[in-house]
């Protein structure tokens, strides 16, 4: 491996392992991540929601992050919560939680193995993971296939919410499939540096596959330091 290709690899891992909500409980990012929370749980006062997809418009905006960091925060508030990496195609849930990536979701969507041998512990209470798995040749077609259907009724039945990490709305067509499978789609957004059209045609993305988009999240946006929140919580958190 070539030192650009081993340091575009680790700064991948070091960003997918900023799980704030956990080691900085009682930051300003992690309070953020809260108010998320409860935003989502407001935001279907008459139906449970039960299942959630993290997504974006471009690659590194911080969506695997932000699905982490809410996975965590839901288990913090004591649900039973399962966080999925339905990227199949670049996967980092694995790095995040530094546990290994020989199988999980892809093979239990090609009935290999079963939902029993492929889910993961986490330290924290509460959070379970299945990581990607082996890297399919077909992640749109397993995604949409009767397995995942079947595989998501099994899991609304086991767990209080799962999170789905899913890739980018403009890659490929993988986020829009299993965004009609959930309940609610969260679309992160990299404040400052994502452009107006690539939100707008993600957005349509979305409402064309019919989802329930519950919500734009901006990651990375910068308050002003005489911000309440900023006063409140202080740059040290």
């Amino acid at each position: 491996m070539s030192k650009v290709a081993k340091k575009k690899k680790a700064s991948t891992q070091t960003m997918a392992r900023k799980l704030v909500a956990d080691a900085s409980p009682k930051s300003l990012v992690a309070e953020q991540y809260r108010t998320v929370r409860t935003n989502i749980n407001f935001s279907t006062p008459d139906k449970e929601l039960k299942s959630l997809i993290v997504t974006s418009s471009s690659p590194g905006e911080g969506k695997s992050t932000t699905a982490a960091n809410i996975a965590i925060v839901y288990a913090q508030e004591g649900k039973n919560v399962l966080l999925v990496d339905a990227d199949m195609r670049k996967p980092t849930m694995h790095y995040t939680f530094h546990t290994a990536n020989t199988t999980g979701l892809s093979n239990l969507l090609t009935r290999k193995w079963k939902l029993a041998d492929v889910v993961k512990e986490t330290k924290i209470d509460g959070l379970t993971l299945i990581t990607c798995g082996p890297i399919p040749p077909n992640p749109a077609e397993l995604l949409g296939s009767k397995a995942m259907d079947m595989l998501i009724d099994q899991l609304v039945e086991d767990y209080d919410i799962i999170i789905f990490d899913a890739p980018p709305l403009l890659s490929v067509a993988d986020a829009q499939i299993l965004s009609n499978k959930c309940d609610g789609a969260i679309l992160v957004v990299n404040a400052g540096n994502t452009q107006k059209a690539s939100i707008q045609k993600a957005k349509e993305a979305l409402d064309s596959s019919k989802a329930n988009i519950l919500g734009v999240l901006m990651n990375n946006f910068v308050l002003e330091k005489d911000h309440y929140y900023y006063q409140y919580y202080g740059a040290g958190e």
